[in-house]
């Protein structure tokens, strides 16, 4: 295997490993932490996510990069670009995210801010299709 193609296989599975280990592990564990609020775990949830989208924003970067030195098969490409249009559905859902954690976290403690926003849902419904496209261009990458 070559340079290239090298670079993006490890870039889609380090992006796939980083998903799964944040968005279906460490936030939904956080707020069953002793001691965390809601506000607290939003709090992070913000910081986390902000690190998260940035740092995919850079893989996606290297992986295009990576496919137009050497391209791969289109089932990888197409696997590929539907991973990177869901991460640029997720930027564009943010600051609607956004704007709904910093009603939750001005409200006073004792007020009920309801359930999860749809944008919230939207972010989620996204990441469902961004994992098995990651995990196709990972595994046709390697085939």
């Amino acid at each position: 295997m070559s340079t290239a193609p090298a670079i993006a296989v490890a870039v889609v599975f380090v992006w796939l490993g980083m998903v799964l280990a944040i968005s279906f592990i460490e936030a939904p564990l956080k707020f069953r932490a002793p001691g965390v609020t809601l506000k607290v775990g939003l709090g992070i949830g913000r910081l986390v996510f902000r690190a998260l989208n940035t740092v995919e924003a850079v893989l996606a970067a290297v992986l295009v990069i990576a496919i137009v030195l050497d391209p791969p098969r289109v089932v990888t490409i197409v696997a590929v670009a539907v991973a990177i249009v869901m991460l640029v559905g997720q930027l564009a859902i943010r600051p609607a995210l956004n704007r709904r954690s910093d009603t939750v976290l001005a409200a006073p403690d004792s007020q009920d801010p309801g359930g999860r926003s749809r944008a919230h849902f939207g972010y989620v419904a996204l990441e469902l299709v961004k994992v098995p496209a990651l995990i196709v261009a990972g595994v046709t990458l390697l085939a």
